[in-house]
C-alpha cells in the first residue's frame, strides 16, 4: 500500500511556482496577486484562509485578506466583490465559503469576473471545463488529478466511482476523470445519497473518490483489493481523549480500508494540501494571462 502524499506532493508545486515567480520578479514582471474575502468568524473558515495567506507568503506571492463582519450584507459583499473585480492589482480572488445564511452563495459566486475566479465555481469556467476549454479548475478536483499524474496511477479504462455529486468536487471529477487526458480516460460512476446498493459498485472500482461528508463511510467489505482510495472528506469528530476535544476524521476508515488498497490518500495530509497549492496554481495562471 502507497501513501498518496499530498503534504510532500503540494510541497514540490510550491518549489516549481515559487521558482516561476523568482523568474518573474528577474524579468520585473508582476507578482501574482491573490486576494480573499472571508465574512463572519467560522473558525474553520478562518484556519483555510490563513494557510492559504501563509503559502502566498511562501511561493512569494502579494496576498490581501479583506476580513467583513458577520453582519455584512449581502449587497456590501457584493459591492466588496465588484471593486475587486476591478482592482488591476488583483489577478485572482476567492469568496470564501460558507457565507451567511442571509447571504445568496450563489449570487455571490456568479457575481466574481470569471477571469479572476481562482475557485473555479463560476459558470463560465464549470462550462468551460465541461466542454474541455482551458479554465481554472475548481481546486481540490484538480488536486486530486494532480495526485494521480504525480504517482503515475493508471486511469486509462479503468472503473471510478464518485461518491458525492456537489458542484464543487463530485461533479467536476466526474468530468476530469473522463476527459482525455493523463488521469483520465476513464469509465465513471457518480453515486450519492439516493444511490441503492452502493457498496456493489465499490465493490466493483479501480478508484474511488469519497466526497460525501460523512466520516469513515467508507469500510473495507465496501473495496476491492488494490483499489485506489482518495478521501476527500474532513470533519471534526467529538474526541474526548484529544487536547482540542476532536480528531479530524475523512470519509474513509483509513485503518481497514488501508490494508486493502493500492494507494490511500490520509486525512489530514492528502487531499487538502493538495486544494492549497492547485489554488496558487490558477492565481498564477490568472496572472499570466493578464500579463502575457
Amino acid at each position: 500500500m502507497i501513501i498518496l502524499d499530498g503534504k510532500q506532493t503540494s510541497a514540490k508545486i510550491k518549489e516549481e511556482i515559487e521558482a516561476q515567480v523568482s523568474v518573474m520578479k528577474q524579468q520585473n514582471k508582476r507578482t501574482p496577486h491573490l486576494a480573499a474575502v472571508l465574512v463572519g468568524t467560522n473558525g474553520a473558515s478562518m484556519t483555510y484562509v490563513g494557510a492559504k495567506v501563509k503559502a502566498c507568503q511562501l511561493v512569494g506571492f502579494e496576498s490581501t485578506l479583506i476580513e467583513l463582519s458577520a453582519e455584512t450584507t449581502e449587497a456590501q459583499l457584493l459591492n466588496k466583490i465588484e471593486e475587486l473585480n476591478n482592482n488591476p492589482e488583483i489577478d485572482g480572488f476567492i469568496v470564501q465559503l460558507p457565507l451567511p445564511k442571509h447571504i445568496d452563495e450563489q449570487k455571490v459566486l456568479m457575481a466574481v469576473d470569471p477571469d479572476k475566479d481562482v475557485d473555479g465555481f463560476h459558470p463560465m469556467n464549470v462550462g468551460r471545463l465541461t466542454l474541455d476549454l482551458p479554465t481554472f479548475i475548481s481546486a481540490t478536483p484538480y488536486g486530486i488529478m494532480e495526485l494521480l499524474e504525480r504517482y503515475e496511477i493508471p486511469t486509462s479504462g479503468k472503473h471510478v466511482v464518485v461518491i458525492g455529486r456537489s458542484h464543487i468536487v463530485g461533479r467536476p471529477m466526474s468530468i476530469l476523470m473522463s476527459q482525455k487526458r493523463a488521469a483520465g480516460n476513464a469509465t465513471v460512476t457518480i453515486a450519492h445519497s439516493r444511490t441503492t446498493n452502493l457498496a456493489a459498485l465499490t465493490k466493483e472500482a479501480d478508484i474511488i473518490v469519497a466526497a460525501l461528508g460523512i466520516p469513515e463511510f467508507l469500510k473495507a467489505d465496501m473495496v476491492k483489493k488494490g483499489a485506489v482510495v482518495i478521501d476527500v472528506g474532513i470533519t471534526r469528530v467529538p474526541d474526548a481523549s484529544k487536547k482540542r476535544g476532536y480528531r479530524i476524521a475523512g470519509d474513509v476508515d483509513f485503518e481497514s480500508v488501508a490494508e486493502k488498497a493500492s494507494h490511500i490518500t490520509p486525512v489530514p495530509g492528502g487531499v487538502g494540501p493538495m486544494t492549497i497549492a492547485m489554488l496558487l496554481k490558477n492565481t498564477l495562471l490568472a496572472c499570466e494571462r493578464r500579463n502575457p
